[in-house]
């Protein structure tokens, strides 16, 4: 009879080798049947590993750019029409996306910059697109990720663009107007925080660090339980994190990651106001992709400031079928009341209706700056991606090294 002893409900039991009883035969065979799909499995990873070897020589020859945000669309799509289950698809993404980054730095390394410190979640996107197998490069502000890439220092900058709750990063778009970088992607990134701490217990919390963003985005939930708290705003949730582990009677608000890379147990999940809170990442660079068939394009432009002008520009995207997806006006640095406007739409610019509309569009404003066209991302459902970065431990050694 097997000596189990009673435990409480929800409790990790203790196992002992006095436990262990051989697997039954079935299980034997399965195990059997595991390994040899692993060894296959090694085998056809290999061969792709060459595969790409050879396409990064090609990519090389023509002078090609060694990422191809497109190309990596497709697979991404390929992979959940071919998925029959019982693997969800959204774990195949998160698979896929690893395999893919290691095979794109045996072709080359990519060097990708983002809003840092480490463990924000800015990093956290960036390492679910683009995978682990990156040399990743924290900046301390948007504005020094543009110029990381502007200067040919990092390839890809990874920079936040509009939260659903917070609204737009009016840092990022007003950077636009100044850059030659392009759009080449986006990320949608479930924001689920967390609250963090060296203390055992809430009820030793005596003041919470973190981003006013995030503060604000669990505001109800931290008035509800911490109402005593001093609240401590700080530069990002990374820097909440890394404050709460050396303050006695300190905690933070951030993500999983964070909590991981500065070793914090968490005290509560899921604590922010809006369970359907996302964020929205921008890669930039200066890649021109083509068409997917599910595009999005991202514009800038200005009107004369007189009566009707606004209304002449989007007539022009109106009458050539075109869907907006996004409109947001900014001030005109030294015009004062003037704006340009921000505006996003379905489609490629290599589409002929789009690059018509655009035509049309041009002779209605007084500017205009194509940012980009680059493959649409779902903002929900495992599709065309929305990501969420697996609970690891973070590889310091080769992450942590990567400073810019």
């Amino acid at each position: 009879m097997d000596r189990i002893k009673e435990s409480p409900p929800g409790a990790l039991r203790s196992w002992t080798w006095e436990d262990e009883r051989p697997p039954d035969q079935a299980i034997r065979e399965a195990r059997g049947k595991i390994d040899e799909i692993d060894r296959q499995m090694v085998e056809l990873l290999n061969r792709r590993a060459e595969q790409a070897l050879l396409i990064g020589r090609g990519k090389k020859d023509n002078g090609w750019a060694g990422f191809s945000p497109e190309r990596e669309q497709e697979v991404f799509d390929s992979i959940q029409a071919a998925s029959q289950g019982p693997l969800p698809e959204s774990s195949l993404v998160s698979i896929f996306a690893e395999i893919i980054s290691a095979c794109r730095k045996l072709q080359a390394p990519l060097r990708v910059a983002y809003l840092g410190p480490e463990a924000t979640f800015c990093h956290q996107a960036a390492l679910a697109r683009l995978g682990h197998s990156c040399d990743f490069s924290p900046q301390r502000s948007i504005i020094e990720v543009f110029e990381e890439v502007e200067k040919g220092r990092s390839q890809i900058g990874v920079v936040p663009v509009e939260n659903s709750s917070e609204g737009m990063v009016n840092v990022t778009l007003d950077r636009f107007d100044r850059t030659d970088l392009l759009v080449c992607g986006e990320i949608y990134l479930p924001v689920a925080h967390c609250l963090m701490s060296l203390e055992n217990s809430m009820a030793r919390v005596t003041r919470i660090y973190s981003h006013p963003q995030a503060l604000n985005q669990c505001r109800r939930w931290l008035s509800l339980h911490l109402p005593l708290a001093a609240m401590v705003e700080v530069e990002s949730t990374a820097a909440a994190a890394r404050e709460a582990a050396g303050q006695p009677g300190g905690a933070a608000v951030g993500s999983e990651l964070a909590a991981a890379w500065y070793k914090l147990p968490i005290l509560a999940r899921d604590i922010q106001d809006v369970p359907q809170n996302t964020t929205r990442f921008l890669l930039i660079g200066r890649l021109r992709c083509r068409p997917t068939g599910r595009d999005k394009t991202s514009i800038l432009f200005r009107v004369k400031h007189r009566p009707g002008t606004l209304y002449a520009a989007l007539r022009s995207l109106a009458e050539r079928g075109v869907n907006l997806t996004r409109i947001e006006s900014r001030p005109i640095k030294n015009r004062p009341w003037e704006y340009s406007f921000f505006v996003e739409l379905e489609g490629h610019l290599q589409e002929e209706d789009l690059g018509r509309a655009m035509a049309e569009l041009e002779k209605e404003v007084e500017s205009l700056k194509i940012l980009g066209s680059y493959p649409m991302a779902d903002h929900a459902g495992p599709g065309r991606i929305s990501f969420r970065l697996p609970t690891i431990q973070p590889n310091k050694a080769s992450l942590g090294a990567t400073h810019g």
